[in-house]
């Protein structure tokens, strides 16, 4: 894939870039970074982006997500707090509060109430009202929270020693389900698949585990290697789904990115030549849009940033072959 026809996004963070996410309602990407920034831009047509806002965190930023309705931008970072920016007045304020970073947050469905739930360092979820400054509920995590996602009523948390913990949003406190990763090395991401049916986790061993939920579904899971040159083997620090069809990216500390379909078990495509490793990814409402971040993912230590540092967003146009599912190959 030729990586040169992509976008490179304007005024990019200026420290390492932790979290991309995409408005559901339209083109307006937020950026969360290690410069205690999260920046907001809009998306024109023609591939050019126009800086809108930005607010600060008092420390790096390690996640951001939007309301359903895109009014609202949520992100959190190693100043414990979480904070939501309103786009329409432009302002931002603290709605959350963890006694660790928080690592990971998300907008979900509860009784019929959007909340947010963060997810922090100090071993706990918590779901929170963002009208009042106290949760609604706290969950008692088995580990540290690396990472989380949510699809209807679907969410998933990962969690350090390999731990994950899986949650019906009609019961939103009681995992019904907590497991232990079949992979072998720590979680790096999880992500919901399309239809709720299950999800995946990313590892730093490059290896992608598709998982079922029900039991009737569970002889479709499976392990595949990943991000893997010879003996060299580096983590997916991200995956990202299509919207529309399903199909997911993996990003690594190789500096490389693939599209696959897990359906017909085949990758569709592959970046490379990126400039650098990827720490995260994202598709816009459509999937027309692939955004991702090249700048360091402290893999090898604060002792190996690379000259210069580089922190870049390029916006990759979507075409249906890069991301359409295909038929299983014939055996």
């Amino acid at each position: 894939m030729n990586t040169v026809k992509d976008f490179e996004v304007s005024q990019p963070p200026t420290d390492g870039i932790s979290s991309l996410s995409f408005s559901p309602q339209a083109d307006f990407l937020a950026a969360g970074s290690w410069d205690n920034q999260v920046r907001i831009w809009e998306v024109q047509p023609t591939g050019n982006t126009v800086g809108k806002a930005m607010y600060a965190h008092e420390g790096p930023v390690l996640c951001t997500t939007w309301s359903k309705d895109g009014t609202k931008i949520i992100s959190g970072g190693a100043d414990k707090a979480g904070r939501m920016y309103d786009v329409a007045t432009g302002q931002a304020q603290q709605i959350a509060q963890h006694d660790a970073p928080i690592k990971c947050v998300r907008f979900v469905e509860v009784g019929g109430q959007q909340v947010v739930v963060t997810g922090s360092w100090d071993k706990t979820l918590k779901y929170w009202d963002t009208r009042t400054p106290n949760p609604v509920a706290t969950v008692n995590l088995p580990e540290r929270c690396y990472s989380m996602d949510s699809v209807q009523q679907l969410l998933v948390a990962a969690t350090a020693e390999r731990h994950v913990c899986i949650y019906d949003l009609s019961n939103p406190t009681t995992p019904f389900q907590t497991i232990q990763s079949p992979l072998k090395w720590q979680t790096r991401v999880i992500s919901c698949l399309i239809d709720a049916s299950g999800y995946m986790l990313g590892s730093i061993e490059g290896r992608v585990a598709i998982q079922y939920i029900q039991t009737k579904d569970q002889t479709n899971n499976f392990t595949f290697r990943c991000h893997r040159e010879r003996n060299n083997i580096y983590a997916v620090n991200d995956m990202s789904v299509h919207p529309t069809y399903g199909t997911f990216s993996t990003a690594g500390s190789d500096g490389l990115i693939h599209i696959w379909d897990k359906g017909s078990k085949q990758r569709l495509k592959s970046f490379d030549n990126v400039g650098g490793t990827v720490p995260c990814t994202a598709f816009n409402r459509n999937g027309s849009i692939f955004a991702y971040a090249v700048s360091y993912d402290w893999s090898k230590g604060h002792q190996n940033i690379p000259a210069g540092n580089p922190c870049k967003i390029f916006l990759h146009p979507v075409l249906d072959e890069d991301a359409k599912p295909r038929p299983a190959k014939k055996r």
